[in-house]
């Protein structure tokens, strides 16, 4: 049953796929993808491909990316990055299997600590819209794999420092909200 639901999920999410992620010759260590990335992106901003975007939606990317590879170094297979929908509004940073449930997960990054923790920031209005986004996706899947498959709402923060040559503090909050409204 799992491989029948990562088959789904890997036609459904495109070259991000289940099978990759759990190869380790056809993934590059975290380490060596970090800094890849993090070339690539330098490299395309001194050409002036890079798109302009402001400061804090660089921050957003940077502590979604964070994320990622946090999420996969804890064995989450990662098996679509901002899924959206025409069908709604907004997006889903990352949808994963947590073993065998599959977790839709809100990431929420600050460039420093505050009183209120970045965790906070996913309120009763963004749970709605995670839990529509979730509806739409699940109803893609076969139906036998729907019936089988349990969902997670997780939310990940993120904190940068300053110097980014310094890891970022992550924290995972598996099971953050209910998967319906009380």
């Amino acid at each position: 049953m799992p491989e029948e639901r990562e088959a789904t999920l890997s036609a459904m999410s495109g070259p991000l796929n289940a099978k990759s992620n759990r190869d380790p010759a056809a993934v590059p260590s975290t380490a060596l993808a970090r800094r890849l990335l993090r070339g690539i992106d330098t490299l395309s901003g001194r050409l002036g491909l890079a798109p302009d975007i402001p400061p804090h939606l660089k921050t957003g990317l940077r502590g979604e990316e964070e994320a990622f590879f946090y999420l996969r170094q804890h064995g989450y297979v990662v098996v679509a990055r901002r899924w959206r929908t025409p069908k709604l509004p907004g997006d889903v940073d990352l949808i994963a299997w947590g073993g065998d449930t599959l977790c839709f997960i809100e990431v929420k990054t600050r460039a420093r600590r505050d009183i209120v923790p970045a965790e906070f920031a996913v309120d009763a209005r963004k749970q709605r819209v995670l839990r529509s986004m979730a509806s739409v996706f699940r109803k893609r899947l076969p139906e036998e794999t729907r019936r089988q498959t349990l969902v997670r709402f997780d939310v990940v923060s993120v904190y940068l420092p300053d110097d980014a040559s310094l890891p970022a503090e992550i924290e995972l909050f598996p099971a953050a909200f209910a998967h319906y409204a009380r």
